[in-house]
């Protein structure tokens, strides 16, 4: 109890014992009342230990409140950095929303595809470089609330200690033993914080370094941005189809399956651009998926289970990353549910590669079918994540739009320009 009197600028130990006590008046030569001068001395003298204790409140609050902010900004630092799954955090979500918009304004002002997506490719750095930013600005403030709570006179002096702590550099020394513990604490959650930083990139890079092995892989086969029409007419040109198409599948479905954990867990990598401007994750997802219904649909060929066993395990990975940004899907869907591609635009496509010399099927409406019972289930997700990440143009992903709500709201980028096809490499 003396201590949280002394935190608080109370030295008079009589008020510390008793509110009446200690009580001092002139000397009095006679008997009678005291002069006025007294009696208002006197008063203020009792009236001050009452206005102690909502000081004192105030101050616990203070130092609770920083204690809530510094604790929660090291739970939001650990669970984005060491927990593996994707975890909604509202620091991590308002750093990658508000860069975001800021980023939206200005790639709205661009009209070059190529200028636009080389400004937008700095987007997760930039975002991910003011997270930790962000970390140590929230831990400071945090622990300043607990050393003004504990007695450090002002707000300046208070921010002046916290940040001498978390950085370690001691340039303003902790004025007596509770705010030196306080911050020993501190100067530990700074050094954890850059431990965790330094730890954090470098996994980072090396998730998006094998995930990006495969898109460029993919563009040798299917161009850039990658197109299943022209990874199926170049894989009959050269007599792949039914032999080494088909052993490729394993490969993706291995790939989908890397997909899933480590932007899952690192929900920042979907925002990461490949180094080509054309390509993209997202489109080359859709390419691959694309590619293995055509191959089952329509392909005049021998059966290909690795195709289907592919299938599946991409729009597995996609509604898993679909989840993450809140995007409403189907789980169950119909084969006959709707999809974005229309039946002219899937006639067209089997024309296309009947003129190629592919062979297809004969019964166009069966192959319709089994076509549109594959996409349905990736359709949905594969579009939305298109806008979410804003992905370059590619046939029948990024071209076209549906309606995601408030994933549109809290994760894009605003409205979308046109966007105009790429000359094809």
């Amino acid at each position: 109890m003396h201590y949280l009197f002394r935190i608080v600028g109370c030295t008079n130990e009589a008020h510390i014992d008793s509110p009446g006590a200690g009580r001092r008046h002139p000397p009095r030569k006679r008997r009678g009342t005291l002069p006025l001068q007294g009696r208002r001395a006197s008063r203020r003298e009792d009236d001050k230990p009452s206005t102690i204790w909502p000081v004192i409140v105030f101050r616990i609050a203070a130092f609770f409140a920083g204690a809530y902010i510094a604790i929660s900004t090291l739970g939001s630092a650990i669970a984005t950095v060491v927990v593996p799954r994707g975890i909604r955090l509202k620091i991590s979500h308002a750093i990658f929303r508000s860069t975001a918009r800021l980023y939206s304004a200005v790639l709205r002002r661009e009209s070059d595809a190529i200028s636009r997506d080389q400004k937008a490719a700095s987007f997760p750095a930039v975002a991910l470089m003011l997270l930790p930013i962000a970390w140590v600005a929230l831990v400071i403030i945090g622990f300043a609330l607990m050393f003004w709570a504990l007695g450090v006179p002002g707000p300046r002096d208070a921010l002046e200690l916290s940040g001498s702590s978390v950085t370690t550099l001691g340039f303003f020394p902790a004025p007596d033993a509770a705010t030196t513990a306080v911050a020993v604490f501190e100067a530990t959650v700074g050094l954890g914080v850059v431990a965790l930083l330094i730890s954090f990139l470098p996994t980072m890079y090396g998730q998006f370094s094998e995930r990006e092995v495969m898109v460029s892989l993919l563009r040798t086969r299917a161009g850039a941005p990658p197109d299943a029409l022209t990874w199926l007419k170049r894989a009959h040109t050269i007599g792949w189809i039914g032999t080494d198409l088909d052993r490729r599948w394993l490969e993706w479905e291995r790939w989908f399956v890397q997909l899933e954990e480590s932007h899952t867990s690192y929900p920042a990598l979907t925002y990461f651009r490949s180094q080509v401007p054309h390509s993209s994750w997202i489109t080359s997802a859709g390419a691959v998926l694309d590619t293995a219904a055509l191959r089952v649909a329509v392909i005049d060929a021998s059966p290909a289970p690795e195709a289907q066993i592919c299938l599946r395990s991409g729009f597995i990975a996609l509604r898993s990353i679909a989840q993450y940004f809140e995007i409403e899907f189907d789980p169950d869907p119909q084969p006959d549910d709707p999809i974005t591609i229309s039946r002219s635009e899937f006639d067209a496509a089997v024309d296309d590669l009947a003129e190629g010399g592919v062979p297809v099927k004969e019964d166009r409406d069966q192959a319709w079918a089994d076509f549109a019972g594959w996409r349905v289930n990736y359709d949905r997700v594969l579009v939305a994540i298109c806008m979410v990440v804003r992905a370059p143009y590619a046939q029948w992903s990024s071209d076209r739009t549906v309606e995601i709500g408030k994933a549109g709201r809290r994760y894009g980028w605003g409205k979308h320009k046109s966007r105009v096809p790429p000359i094809r490499l």
